[in-house]
């Protein structure tokens, strides 16, 4: 690992294909991450050189990884603070040399588009995987622009909800989209779910139900719905997997409705207890606001959790196979009727299996080779054009 601020270049792979880096914001396992962690990973695979460069950490989530680096050691809140970052950022990336950078987050986007084009990388690939309704919109009005512009070589969405998003967006900017689904890496595990909930620390007497959910604390995953579930039905217990800055008040909430001790909070996990974490499960709810893939939701259906989720259109569409839909699609904002679908899963274990079966296919529509293979093929085709072969 690269200590913020140090001089050392980011370590790479040995191989000799072309060099990437990863940029966006902040080094947490939230979804963005987890997907960059598996590109880079895969496309290690297929001999490129490989790091990710996160502006600060947040988390000790990538400390272990040799290939990551930060450019702070915390979020730069000053502009004095943040002009430091930014040179600092430019400078790693003159170092580094690489060959393409692909940017993540709309932050991530725009400040990394911006350090790589004054640092002279010649290929720059943004993702759009930051809902428009959690984009602020001075945010977005800078991306239409540096889109439009062109210091966005291609700009990568990842289900069809997230390119009508772009509808309105100028016929240049929508010129450079292109569609690579998302893919994952299944979340299994061999331990049963007392094994698991035992290793969790996760206690539900007998007859009780355990549903769970993994996200950031924030407010745009609308977990205090799911916290509001509790007083349904005294078997309900919830646990949550992640940190971030509702934790209090979440404990706070249940406390408030008499059901703090049915209230788990298991912090964030490293991504190899996620699978125990889904294991321990009965349920896994998903009242997220605003999403442009669904990751933790789509890991728990091909784990075989059978999953609520809020009706948003993205989710209807990535979660579903040949099969039919991998989860019951609910109004979370509507604590009644999200009691009652949870209590579906339960009244009715036909549709519980049902939505397992559909789940487990998801494996199949975005396995992570899919992905890899589609990005090698971005990154070469851009690479080879901008040293004019």
């Amino acid at each position: 690992m690269c200590d913020a601020g140090s001089d050392t270049l980011l370590p790479a792979r040995p191989a000799t294909g072309p060099h990437v880096l990863l940029i966006q914001p902040q080094a947490e396992n939230a979804g963005a991450q987890a997907i960059a962690r598996m590109l880079a990973t895969a496309l290690a695979d297929r001999g490129y050189r490989t790091g990710q460069l996160f502006f600060y950490r947040k988390t000790g989530a990538f400390d272990a990884d040799p290939d990551v680096a930060f450019c702070a050691a915390k979020r730069p809140r000053t502009p004095l603070a943040f002009g430091r970052f930014f040179i600092d950022l430019v400078r790693r990336l003159r170092r580094a040399r690489p060959d393409a950078v692909l940017c993540f987050q709309h932050y991530g986007n725009i400040v990394g588009a911006v350090a790589a084009r004054l640092a002279g990388v010649p290929v720059v690939i943004a993702n759009q995987n930051s809902a428009r309704d959690t984009t602020p919109p001075r945010a977005r009005l800078v991306d239409r622009w540096l889109g439009g512009l062109g210091l966005y070589g291609r700009i990568v969405v990842n289900s069809h909800d997230s390119a009508g998003d772009l509808t309105d967006y100028p016929a240049r900017y929508r010129a450079r989209v292109v569609h690579i689904d998302h893919g994952f890496v299944g979340r299994g595990s061999d331990l049963t779910p007392a094994e698991a909930r035992a290793g969790l620390g996760l206690t539900v007497p007998p007859g009780g139900r355990l549903l769970g959910c993994v996200a950031r604390l924030h407010p745009l995953k609308n977990l205090a719905a799911a916290v509001r579930l509790l007083p349904h039905d005294p078997a309900w217990h919830l646990a949550l997997a992640g940190q971030g800055e509702e934790r209090d008040a979440l404990a706070a909430l249940a406390d408030r409705l008499g059901c703090g001790a049915r209230l788990h909070l298991v912090g964030e996990l490293p991504p190899d207890r996620v699978g125990d974490f889904l294991r321990a499960l009965d349920a896994f709810v998903f009242p997220s606001r605003a999403e442009t893939f669904g990751l933790a939701a789509v890991e728990a259906a091909q784990a075989g959790v059978p999953v609520v989720a809020n009706a948003l259109p993205v989710l209807r569409e990535v979660l579903a196979t040949g099969e039919g839909p991998c989860a019951l699609f609910v109004d979370t904002e509507d604590d009644a009727a999200f009691a009652e679908a949870v209590r579906r899963l339960e009244r009715e274990p036909d549709l519980a299996a049902r939505l397992v079966r559909s789940g487990r296919g998801l494996a199949g529509r975005f396995p992570v080779d899919a992905m890899a293979g589609a990005y090698d093929d971005l990154l070469r085709a851009r690479i080879a054009e901008a040293r004019g072969a």
